[in-house]
């Protein structure tokens, strides 16, 4: 077969592409690395400025608040045992770097999601770009990210928010798309502009699934800081990695352990916020 077509040089012009834009556009890389960098350690540094136990006691009670009693414990509990086996900095780097991707990836991702779910066209568009982001290796983001951002956090953010952002889109199109026809028919009845219905009407409701896509990105994001770490990005994946060249299992289990209770946190507060939102919409 290989006598009778020619390869593409479909690597040479991804090659290609990445040079130009790298030529082009490499003080508009710039900027949004510094940026990105500035955000990043920013939250790092606001959330190093409070004492261990006081930033517990605020995340337990706020779990209290969303969950219950058991989460807000195990949160407590959770994030002390972190500081006691010595990576609460390594933790807030970690959380840094999530939180970062997650607003990003919902910045984006929601509007996109808008408008793909008020446009049939856009969506056929956007659809599959969507597949493609949430089939290609992780891995391969990080290639283009080192050359646009060079190494360390920001290559490890942009590789996230790629890789976290597709459920945040998929779902705020799902939720729209799911409001009652027969809601939908009486605001046009009323005389209803687009945008009154879609931000009193459509929005309000969508938003426990739009919440559910949230917690997706979410636990993406975060299952992608050993990734990032591997292009220099710090935090618990920087640890794991660590452990696993050097062959140190329980070093990889503590920073991995550390992981699994930041993910389940996250994951709880995120869930409780969505279900509090469907309550609050059913009780209107």
């Amino acid at each position: 077969m290989n006598d009778f077509l020619p390869k593409l040089p479909l690597a040479d012009w991804v090659d290609g592409i990445v040079n130009w834009l790298t030529d082009h556009f490499g003080e508009v890389f710039d900027g949004i690395s510094n940026g990105v960098a500035a955000f990043v350690q920013g939250i790092g540094n606001s959330l190093g400025f409070i004492p261990v136990i006081l930033l517990s006691l605020i995340i337990g009670l706020l779990a209290w608040k969303l969950c219950n009693w058991r989460i807000a414990l195990f949160t407590f509990v959770g994030l002390i045992l972190i500081d006691n086996l010595g990576y609460w900095q390594q933790m807030l780097e970690t959380i840094s770097l999530v939180l970062t991707s997650v607003l990003l990836s919902v910045l984006i991702g929601i509007p996109v999601g808008i408008w793909a779910s008020q446009s049939g066209s856009v969506k056929k568009i956007v659809t599959p770009i969507l597949d493609f982001m949430q089939t290609m290796p992780a891995f391969v983001y990080l290639l283009p990210a080192i050359f646009f951002f060079s190494i360390g956090v920001v290559p490890g953010v942009v590789a996230s928010v790629i890789f976290a952002m597709p459920p945040t889109i998929r779902l705020t199109i799902l939720g729209i798309q799911q409001v009652p026809a027969d809601l939908i028919e009486a605001t046009e009845a009323f005389g209803s502009t687009t945008k009154q219905r879609l931000l009193k009407v459509q929005l309000p409701l969508a938003m426990p699934t739009i919440m559910a896509g949230i917690n997706q990105s979410i636990m993406l994001a975060l299952s992608m800081v050993v990734i990032a770490s591997m292009v220099g990005a710090p935090g618990l994946g920087a640890e794991v990695y660590r452990a696993v060249t050097q062959i140190q299992t329980g070093v990889g289990f503590e920073a991995g352990l550390a992981i699994v209770i930041i993910a389940i946190i996250l994951d709880r507060i995120t869930q409780n916020m969505g279900k509090k939102k469907k309550g609050d919409i059913q009780n209107v």
